[in-house]
């Protein structure tokens, strides 16, 4: 999954193993691809999710490694041609997948099992945060596992403003009380970190833990890809694309996107 990040609302969103498809498209609008570097593609949303807000969003995924990393967007508006430093209305949706696990590694099927980042995850989280260090962050929404919040914690160390992201503990008054800070000025210098497990990766059921190889000769190429790749059919006992969409959607419409308008 990936961490999600807005501007105005900078908050951090899973993408699902990179296999979101058609539902992460339905969701976000049109975009467009340029290629930055070796091994990264950037997708740069402008046409983003229709409401209140205009959304235009910058994605850039790395094709070749974890990372998916936000490209830097322009937010003031284009029907604005003087240089007066007037506050955009617009938000900017940062989506950045989580780094190389060990079980990414390994060439296992993680799903939904807490596993944390290799060496290379942690230099991709990095490299991930200096590309954008300079578009300002004032939310982070992230998965429960450990993958993502690592990356997204990672990621915010090399931001230019130094914020720190401090992880929301909501689950009982108690830790509300427990983590509470008491400093106006320390919060002004703090960015929340939501945590959810309705934005982690799909469970893959019976297949976490089992190697991508071995599994295919078992079963089959094709019926391996039908369970990887198909919108509709889950792996045993496990979610299905659609099944992690309608979650993850729910959650996105239901917290993230309020949060930004």
């Amino acid at each position: 999954m990936a961490a999600t990040a807005f501007h105005h609302a900078i908050g951090t969103i899973q993408s699902h193993g990179g296999h979101g498809g058609s539902a992460s498209r339905n969701m976000l609008g049109r975009y467009s691809e340029r290629r930055v570097c070796k091994g990264v593609e950037v997708r740069l949303f402008r046409s983003g999710i229709r409401g209140s807000a205009g959304w235009r969003l910058g994605v850039v995924s790395a094709s070749s490694s974890h990372s998916l990393v936000a490209d830097p967007v322009p937010l003031s508006s284009s029907s604005n041609s003087n240089n007066s430093p007037k506050k955009s209305n617009e938000t900017a949706l940062i989506l950045i997948r989580h780094g190389e696990s060990l079980w990414n590694e390994k060439n296992l099927f993680t799903g939904c099992v807490d596993v944390p980042l290799t060496k290379k995850g942690v230099e991709e989280a990095i490299e991930a945060g200096k590309r954008i260090s300079n578009i300002p962050v004032d939310m982070i929404y992230t998965s429960s596992l450990i993958r993502a919040q690592m990356t997204a914690m990672l990621a915010m160390t090399q931001h230019r403003r130094k914020k720190v992201p401090i992880i929301m503990h909501n689950e009982s008054e108690q830790a509300k009380t427990w983590s509470q800070i008491y400093s106006e000025e320390t919060k002004k210098q703090s960015i929340p970190v939501i945590a959810s497990w309705r934005l982690n990766e799909r469970m893959y059921g019976e297949l976490q833990g089992l190697n991508k190889q071995e599994t295919a000769d078992k079963f089959g190429k094709e019926q391996v890809h039908e369970w990887r790749r198909s919108y509709d059919t889950p792996p045993p006992h496990g979610e299905s694309l659609e099944m992690c969409a309608e979650r993850a959607v729910a959650y996105f419409k239901e917290h993230v996107n309020p949060s930004s308008l």
